[in-house]
Parts: structure tokens; C-alpha cells; sequence
């Protein structure tokens, strides 16, 4: 029965948090920071009735109670931040002043507020993502706090009372209910509707058989099907662990009845996923984040141009590993038979791929034509998801005429008005499910930034970082890679690129590096951690669905996305691959042409020399020539002076290719 109740409430929710973000983002009413605190409230109230305190108490009555108290201090705590901010509560404003207005000078109950705000978020944080976001956060509120203790080498500062620290991380606009948050409500969780008002209208369907009809019976053709499928729908969810859930139940399977070993199909698979993210034109929420952060600023329009290039690479090279990987495994023999059944779809299924095609590309125009129009984000999207649903219910309102005309038995009128309501509220439903952990999340870090900004910490640490970087500009960008991988182990990509951008992302400006290529660069190892062991999230659930180990998956992920981490290598010392001169402006079509064909001979020549297969085995001595031939294609500058250079390693890499072949047979 309470079960029962709280999945009611749930669903009211869910509900509400979508329309409110679709209404207040589109036609806002209220102050920001009144906009972030009921967005913030609704992520956290489904949090505390979806996420027990710990899995082994979700049915203790107790502990349900404890999150009905919970729940209570989440509507109270974001509820006064609302009725202090907006003028329509003015009669209820302690000492006749806004929230705002009271600023350096708030009230013994604001900071009460504030308090047990702060702890609410960390708890939300802790259940929904687990405990490093938490522990993170506690540790700058420590170094905030007791700073001038702090030895040299961390950054000593006067120290700040815990009233200063609450007022800035909770009670206004640059910690809690800040960018992050902002950046959340704004962009990511309608995207993450977006997605799933797809998922619901089939789409995943459609882009499986789309991908099946591409790749046919070539070599190792399931595997494809998911890296393309998983591209296509990653770009929907923006996230890689869901992407892998999502897909990953369709078409690790796949594999695996085609012959590839368990850990072999979840590696692909959380590969795959990872790389959805950084696919035009919707991708991850770091890409929003740019928006706010990268300065000067840039549009959605040119986030999406700088990432399509990188995009193709990152997959062409998965796409190059798993055919040489599955060519090889197939002259050893390891397929069967099976390998060229795609489950190719019955005749009588080709109408329902069609109409869920119809709406996938009617969604996916639409958002295009009213970016290029000049909409903004949150506009096109919320255009397409008009467009989903008309299409959606028109199509049923077709077939409900059509079985009418077909049979004696009318449908119940209630039973269709369910049908309508359903289609609406499982979107939500999802929608809630999948983001609330971001919208905690962001609330969390939020908390961090606020301490940042507080201190100034995020200006000490460029300042120390830059003279050791100074005279090398690839080791400053290893030692940035590093910090961003061991960041995103623990934490949402999105989350760890917004820290890596704000605390460190300054290093690389004054390395003169384009700022757009600095934040791509962040950005991509962000979701590199996704895939990079001992904590390969994606992988994890690939290894869920395949039924293998987790460390086995992670590893095979780590390596059909090796790719992935030379690329960010790449566009910043080439940013003609963003679109981008070495100004920031926009580079001639030639360059962008020349350094994009080297750089996809590259890519192959990579993916050869780490799979150590073209047409036969390679030997040792070729793969290291393809290797090093691969890296001058990546990273030596492409001008007229060093054509000769790239034109050797091109003829050496061809004639490694050729003999390969040769030894193939391929002269008979």
C-alpha cells in the first residue's frame, strides 16, 4: 500500500516537473533563482521517493518515514527561497526585504534554511549518484572553513565563518541555484524528455533496423549495427550509461548470438555509447554548459559544427576496430554461422518501422531547421517535442479510424483516453527517473563553485599550473587529461567537465590554445572516464546485460575507444577539425578539408595498428610503423612545408597495407 502510494506521487511528480520546465522555460514567469529552487525541489522530492537511504532498508518503515520527513524539509527549504524571491509572497518577507536585498546582512533563520538545504542536497547527491560528488563537496566546505590552516601547497586563505559559506553555496545565485543548476533546467532535462518521448514512439526500433539495412552480412555486421545505433541514439540521451541500458538490451544480444564473447559485445557496446554523447545535434550536457562558460561566447550552432568532425572520427575509428577486430576473430573461426542473421524485420513489421521512421526524422528536422532559423536551444527542442506528439497521436487516430472500418468491435473511449495519457506521463516518468541524479547533481556542484568563487581557489590553481605547463603544451594537455579521467570515475561527465572547465580549463588559455578547442578537449575526457577502468560506468551496465565481468568489459571498452583519446590531442593542435583557425575564427575550406582527410587516414591507420589486423595478422615491426605513422597524421601541422612529410608516411602506411594484403592472397 505505501509502495503503492509513493509510485502515485512519483508520477505526479514527474508530471509536474515537465510541464513546468516546458512552460517556465519557454514563457518564464518567475525570478531565476525562484525557477532553480522549484526545479531543484521537484528533481529532489522524486529522488527521496525513488532512492532509498540504502537498498536494505527500502521496505523498513522507519526509514520511510525518514524520507517522508525528508521530503517535507525539501518542499519547506525550497519552498522559502520561492516565497522570499518572488513579490507575489512580499507580505511573508522577513524585515520587509527580498532574499536578495538581504544579502551580507540575512537573518538566524536564513542560515537554519540554508543549513539543512545544504544537507539535503548532499543526501540527494549521495542516494542518487553515490557517495564522491558528496564527499567532494564537503571537503571544499572544510577547506572554506578552516583555510587558514591549510598548508601552502593547498591554497591558504583567511577562512570564511559558517554562516558566510551557507549564505554562498545556498541562499543565492552562485552556488546551489547556479550555473550548474541553471544549465540543467535550461538545456539538459528537455533534451533528456526529448529522448525519451522518442524511446516511447519506437525509435530505437527504427534505428536498429536502419543500421541492420546499412551493414547487411559484412564482417561482423551486428557489431556495427550497435556502434551505429548507439551513436544515433546516444545523441538522443546525451548520457553513455543510458545509452548502454538502452541499447545495449537489444544489441549485445545480438552479438553475442553472432558469436562475439560476452565481454567483447559490452565493451563494444559501452564504446559505442560513450561516443553517443559527442554526437551532433544534441549530445551531452557539458555541450550546454558551454554555452554559459566558454568566453568569448558561442552559439549551439557552432558547438554542433566544431563537434560533427570530431564525431565522425570517433566513430569511424570504433567502426575500423570492430571490422578488423571481427575479421580476425572470424578467420580464427570464433563466429558461427549465425553471424550474418541481423534479425532482420518481418514484412508485416515495415509499416510500424516506417511511421516510427517518420516521426524519428520528423523530430530530428525540425530541431535542426529552428536552430539554423536562430531559435535557441530550449525553443527548437520544445518545438520538436510538439511535433512528436501531433505526429504520434495523429498516426493513432489513423489507425483507430482504420480498425473501425475493419472490425465490428469499437474501441472503449476510456480505454483510448488512457492510451492518449499513457503516451504523455511514461515520458515523464522516464524523463524524472533519468535526470533527477543530474539535477542533484548539479545542485551538488553547485556547492562546489560556490566555494570556488568564494575563495578564489579557482584562480590560484591556473596560476600555479601555468608555469609548470608553460614551455610544453603537450604535457600540460597529458596532465589535464589525466586530471579529467580520474575525476570522471567518480563523477557524471557533465559534472566532472563543469569543475575541469572552471578550475583548470584557464591553463590552456594561456597556453594561447583556442578557447573552444580547450573546452572540447575537457569535454571529451569527461566521457572517456566513461569507458577508462577501474571505473568505466558504461561498461559496467554493458556488463550487466552481457552477463560478463566488469573489469573484462571495461577493458575491451578501453580499447575500442582508443581512438577517442587521441582525438582531443588532435583538434586542439588542429582546430580546423572544430571548424576553428588558430584565432578562434573560421579557417578556410581547404584547411578544414586537408586536415580532416589526414586525420581520417590517421584514424584508420590507429585502429589497424591497435586491432594488429588489416587483411591477415600484422607483425610487430608493422604495427609499430602504422602506430607511428598515425601519430604524425594526428598531430604534425598541416602545411604546404610538410606535405612531403605526410606524403611518406601515407606511401610507408599504403605499402604496409599492400603487403598485408599480398600475404592475404590477395594477388589471386
Amino acid at each position: 500500500m505505501i509502495q503503492k502510494f509513493k509510485d502515485n506521487i512519483f508520477l505526479i511528480v514527474s508530471v509536474l516537473l515537465c510541464l513546468f520546465i516546458l512552460a517556465e522555460v519557454n514563457y518564464p514567469h518567475l525570478a531565476p533563482q525562484s525557477e532553480l529552487a522549484l526545479f531543484a525541489m521537484f528533481g529532489l522530492i522524486v529522488v527521496f521517493l525513488r532512492y532509498p537511504v540504502h537498498p536494505r532498508f527500502e521496505d523498513n518503515p522507519v526509514f520511510q518515514v525518514l524520507d517522508a520527513v525528508l521530503i517535507g524539509s525539501v518542499i519547506f527549504c525550497f519552498g522559502y527561497v520561492v516565497a522570499q524571491t518572488e513579490p507575489v509572497f512580499q507580505s511573508f518577507w522577513l524585515d520587509g526585504k527580498s532574499l536578495g536585498d538581504r544579502a551580507g546582512a540575512e537573518l538566524p533563520l536564513d542560515y537554519v534554511v540554508g543549513g539543512i538545504g545544504l544537507v539535503l542536497v548532499l543526501e540527494a547527491t549521495r542516494r542518487s549518484i553515490g557517495i564522491a560528488l558528496p564527499l567532494l563537496s564537503f571537503a571544499f566546505l572544510l577547506y572554506a572553513s578552516f583555510g587558514q590552516f591549510m598548508p601552502d601547497w593547498l591554497f591558504p586563505h583567511r577562512g570564511y565563518s559558517l554562516q558566510r559559506i551557507v549564505s554562498q553555496t545556498f541562499l543565492h545565485s552562485q552556488g546551489t541555484f547556479g550555473v550548474a543548476l541553471r544549465v540543467m533546467f535550461t538545456y539538459v532535462f528537455l533534451f533528456v524528455l526529448f529522448g525519451t518521448l522518442l524511446e516511447r514512439t519506437g525509435a530505437t526500433g527504427y534505428v536498429l533496423n536502419l543500421a541492420r539495412r546499412v551493414f547487411g552480412s559484412s564482417a561482423g555486421a551486428p557489431a556495427k549495427v550497435a556502434v551505429l545505433s548507439s551513436g544515433m541514439m546516444g545523441s538522443l540521451s546525451g548520457s553513455a550509461v543510458a545509452n548502454t541500458a538502452t541499447t545495449g538490451t537489444f544489441t549485445i544480444p545480438l552479438m553475442k548470438r553472432a558469436g562475439f564473447q560476452p565481454a567483447i559485445a559490452g565493451g563494444i557496446e559501452a564504446a559505442a555509447s560513450s561516443g553517443g554523447a559527442l554526437m551532433p545535434p544534441i549530445m551531452g550536457a557539458a555541450a550546454y554548459m558551454m554555452l554559459e562558460i566558454v568566453e568569448p561566447s558561442v552559439t549551439y550552432l557552432e558547438i554542433i559544427r566544431a563537434a560533427l568532425l570530431p564525431a565522425i572520427l570517433y566513430y569511424t575509428g570504433v567502426l575500423f576496430m570492430v571490422h578488423f577486430a571481427a575479421t580476425a576473430a572470424k578467420d580464427a573461426h570464433t563466429h558461427n554461422s549465425e553471424e550474418t542473421e541481423t534479425d532482420a524485420p518481418k514484412e508485416k513489421d515495415e509499416k510500424l518501422l516506417t511511421v516510427q521512421g517518420g516521426i524519428f526524422l520528423a523530430a530530428f528536422v525540425t530541431l535542426i531547421v529552428f536552430l539554423l532559423l536562430g531559435a535557441t536551444a530550449f525553443r527548437a527542442v520544445s518545438w520538436s517535442l510538439l511535433v512528436i506528439v501531433v505526429i504520434s497521436l495523429l498516426n493513432s487516430l489513423i489507425q483507430r479510424i482504420n480498425q473501425q472500418q475493419t472490425t465490428t468491435e469499437k474501441p472503449s473511449g476510456i480505454s483510448e483516453l488512457r492510451k492518449g495519457a499513457d503516451f504523455l506521463i511514461t515520458p515523464c516518468r522516464r524523463a524524472a527517473q533519468s535526470g533527477v541524479s543530474l539535477i542533484a547533481a548539479a545542485a551538488c556542484v553547485g556547492i562546489i563553485l560556490g566555494v570556488v568563487t568564494l575563495t578564489g581557489v579557482g584562480s590560484k590553481l591556473p596560476s600555479t599550473l601555468l608555469p609548470l605547463a608553460a614551455t610544453n603544451l603537450i604535457l600540460a594537455l597529458f596532465f589535464l587529461m589525466i586530471s579529467t579521467i580520474i575525476l570522471g570515475m567518480g563523477l557524471p561527465s557533465s559534472v566532472c567537465y563543469l569543475l575541469m572547465a572552471i578550475l583548470v580549463g584557464p591553463v590552456l588559455l594561456g597556453l594561447g590554445v583556442v578557447p573552444l578547442a580547450a573546452h572540447f578537449f575537457i569535454f571529451y575526457f569527461g566521457m572517456m572516464s566513461m569507458v577508462t577502468p577501474p571505473v568505466a560506468l558504461a561498461a559496467y551496465a554493458a556488463a550487466a546485460i552481457a552477463g560478463s565481468g566488469i573489469m573484462t568489459t571495461g577493458f575491451a571498452a578501453f580499447r575500442f575507444a582508443l581512438v577517442g583519446f587521441a582525438l582531443p590531442y588532435a583538434f586542439v593542435l588542429r582546430p580546423a577539425l572544430l571548424w576553428l583557425s588558430n584565432e578562434g575564427g573560421t579557417p578556410a575550406l581547404w584547411t578544414v578539408i586537408g586536415n580532416f582527410s589526414l586525420t581520417l587516414i590517421g584514424t584508420v591507420i590507429l585502429a589497424a595498428a591497435l586491432a594488429g589486423y588489416i587483411f591477415n595478422k600484422l607483425s610487430v615491426g608493422a604495427r609499430c610503423l602504422l602506430f607511428i605513422a598515425a601519430i604524425v597524421l594526428f598531430f604534425a601541422p598541416a602545411t604546404v612545408q610538410s606535405v612531403w612529410v605526410h606524403g611518406i608516411v601515407v606511401l610507408a602506411s599504403i605499402t604496409v597495407f599492400y603487403y598485408n594484403w599480398r600475404e592475404k592472397g590477395g594477388s589471386s
